[in-house]
């Protein structure tokens, strides 16, 4: 049995997209084949999780959470380190792995473009010590080789299909439904929810519904004051359950963002089967310009874009159809199968021939 540790939350209200993923990874992978330890920190646990076989959970504590998870992997050492972040357990841990001579293979999920970007020291590390990396889309495995020379895989984020499925309605009920144009995911400057407001002032009949939370979310709600968007809702933090919810009620996903790995929620509007509008810059693979959706380089072109699809009750079904057939390629049964996959190689190597 390969045990493997990762500092990822199982609680079942954490919706950090890497916990997420974890939880998801975990929740398929064999527990006859893989014994998983992770963090719990408060509430209940996800239950696929805490009815697990071979799954045992850390108790996150009031102090001291850095040594004491340190002392954990020193003391029962897995075989496997998997998704590493970026604090200070993962420093201790290289450190000691070095020192101590650990044969614990490090396994890293890369799930920021780094173009445009200046990463941490602590994930430097966690890239360039690895035993296997990949990268969570095309163009993010592409950076790796260019810029540390690693030959890395792609491993996509897959799709919770429990929340995140297709709701079918017939043309003549899309032509004449009010429409919305929803937004999801953090309220950060990089995120630019603000040029989603600008666009709800240009269309005053459209709801716009933005749902998350964030630094800039009090900066957002006076913009749509000032500019008199009585058309905008803000709906705060929303379960993946409610979220799916808003996903099958609307009719755009305008996602702005400038900076990301490769957001999941472009997944699950897909597998939504809703129409997005993206930005280019980090190529993301859940978007097929011009088939499920339009990948834009300007702000100029996101607005142009976005007024297609309105005007377009031909095009958004189409677009729709398209999305959820695209979608099906991030299966999470596929993947957590290359996971498995992953996994059995790097102990493969460090067993030795």
């Amino acid at each position: 049995m390969i045990r493997i540790f990762s500092p990822s939350v199982a609680d079942a209200a954490n919706t950090n997209a890497q916990n997420l993923t974890v939880k998801e990874i975990v929740s398929r992978l064999s527990p006859q084949e893989f014994h998983v330890t992770m963090i719990a920190i408060h509430g209940p646990l996800d239950p696929r999780l805490a009815a697990r076989p071979n799954t045992c959970f850390l108790r996150w504590r009031a102090h001291g959470n850095t040594l004491h998870t340190l002392l954990h992997t020193l003391i029962r050492v897995p075989d496997i380190y998997f998704y590493p972040r970026e604090t200070r357990i993962e420093d201790g841990f290289l450190f000691f792995r070095r020192v101590l001579k650990l044969q614990t293979a490090l396994v890293t999920h890369v799930v920021m473009c780094l173009e445009g970007y200046e990463p941490s020291r602590t994930l430097v590390r966690t890239i360039r010590e690895a035993d296997a990396v990949a990268g969570v889309s095309r163009r993010v495995t592409e950076i790796l080789s260019q810029k540390y020379a690693i030959v890395g895989r792609t491993i996509y984020d897959g799709v919770d299909t429990r929340f995140f499925h297709c709701r079918n309605r017939p043309a003549s009920q899309i032509d004449c439904q009010e429409l919305t144009v929803l937004y999801a995911g953090s309220f950060q400057r990089r995120k630019r929810v603000d040029l989603v407001i600008q666009e709800a002032a240009k269309w005053p009949a459209v709801n716009f519904r933005l749902a998350g939370c964030g630094a800039e979310l009090e900066m957002c709600r006076t913009l749509a004051a000032k500019l008199g968007c009585t058309n905008v809702w803000f709906l705060g933090h929303v379960s993946s359950e409610q979220l799916g919810r808003e996903m099958r009620a609307a009719d755009v996903f305008l996602f702005p963002s400038i900076l990301e790995g490769h957001p999941q929620v472009l997944g699950q509007a897909a597998a939504s089967g809703l129409p997005a509008i993206a930005m280019r810059v980090y190529r993301p693979d859940y978007v097929v310009d011009g088939v499920s959706g339009f990948l834009c380089n300007s702000d100029a072109e996101v607005s142009e874009r976005l007024g297609t699809l309105l005007q377009s009750a031909e095009l958004r079904q189409s677009m729709s159809v398209a999305a959820s057939k695209h979608s099906r390629r991030f299966d999470w049964d596929v993947i957590v199968r290359e996971w498995e996959t992953v996994f059995e190689e790097v102990m493969a190597r460090r067993s030795g021939p």
